[in-house]
């Protein structure tokens, strides 16, 4: 059950990085660039097989810190 629940949060992550970055016409290039990179990790992280909870977690602080820097 609780790999389902995280692949639930990470489609949510994923779809909200997408819907960010379609409506980017405010949004600078290097936001951008911050946004694709993170959305990058999250996609490959949904495509690995085998990934165990060490794989998912330095993916997601990889990403809470790219996000980080984008709201800063």
């Amino acid at each position: 059950m609780a790999r389902i629940k995280q692949c639930q949060n990470i489609d949510r992550l994923i779809h909200s990085i997408k819907s960010i970055t379609e409506n980017r016409c405010s949004l600078s290039e290097e936001d951008i660039n911050i946004l694709d990179e993170a959305l990058t990790l999250l996609q490959n992280l949904k495509r690995k097989k085998g990934k165990t909870n060490k794989d998912i977690l330095e993916v997601v602080v990889k990403t809470v810190e790219l996000l980080a820097k984008f709201f800063k």
